[in-house]
């Protein structure tokens, strides 16, 4: 027993990174384990939210993140858009960050193809446009004098996915999803939604709560756990399943070598 204790206490560290890969790469050799977790309320008011929606009904996501915040962003960004076009809503997409621009267009047209959602009747992807403030203000006015044309060069009058819509009135419900800002708090003071949900990184989730408290946010969808919850709602596990399997396998394996050291640690000691 003494020999295993002092065996455990002199591990290579390189036995540890190996350990620790190995419980990394198990969520991706095995698909997602889904593990069991809590769907909190924010995050369970979104989605019930959505599923009040009568079908045919306009929903806009503005997507405000870039490659950087892509991790947590992104797979939330393909949870909410399956979500909507399950519910045959008319999904309006769009982003505040030019960098941005890429991944919108990616998300809508690669969702959009599972679901076979044709272009211009069942969504729509206008695309960036200068001036975060002043295209929200446009939005509240005139969506066509704000947006002539969509990220692809069409006339977005008279496109079917836009009929009935002319401001943001017309919009019963939508979700930014923001890395910072412009974000959630430009859309919560000058976008006037009928009804307005946010999601964004861990890092901000806590500082949204504000708005989530005073009832200005239906909803808020906190980092890559927020993402993961809405996946299980949804009952399809994807990225964000993903990733917090990686989180959950590996905080395991260093609460358990932790435990383990130190039981080797005090047996040696006894011995002394």
């Amino acid at each position: 027993m003494r020999k295993l204790a002092e065996k455990i206490l002199s591990m290579d560290r390189r036995a540890i990174y190996l350990l620790m890969a190995s419980a990394a790469l198990l969520p991706f050799l095995t698909g997602p384990l889904g593990l069991p977790s809590r769907v909190s309320p924010e995050v369970k008011a979104v989605y019930d939210r959505i599923e009040s929606l009568p079908e045919g009904s306009p929903f806009l996501i503005s997507m405000d993140f870039d490659p950087a915040s892509k991790p947590e962003l992104y797979p939330m960004a393909e949870a909410l858009v399956r979500h909507a076009f399950r519910k045959n809503l008319r999904v309006i997409g769009m982003n505040l960050w030019v960098t941005g621009s890429g991944m919108a267009e990616k998300i809508l047209s690669d969702v959009a193809e599972e679901y076979g959602k044709k272009y211009g009747r069942d969504y729509v992807y206008l695309g960036w446009a200068p001036g975060a403030t002043n295209v929200i203000l446009g939005l509240g006015q005139d969506i066509y004098k704000t947006y002539p044309r969509d990220y692809y060069g069409n006339e977005t009058s008279g496109m079917p996915v836009l009929e009935g819509v002319r401001t943001l009135k017309d919009i019963p419900f939508m979700v930014d999803l923001a890395a910072g800002d412009p974000g959630i708090e430009t859309w919560v003071v000058y976008g006037k939604a009928k009804s307005m949900a946010g999601g964004c990184t861990a890092v901000i989730a806590p500082g949204m709560y504000a708005f989530l408290n005073s009832g200005q946010l239906v909803g808020l969808i906190g980092g890559m756990r927020g993402a993961a919850e809405y996946e299980a709602l949804l009952k399809e596990m994807g990225k964000a399943t993903v990733g917090m399997d990686i989180q959950s396998t590996t905080h395991v394996l260093i609460l358990g070598l932790i435990l383990l050291s130190n039981f080797a640690f005090f047996a040696t000691r006894r011995r002394r």
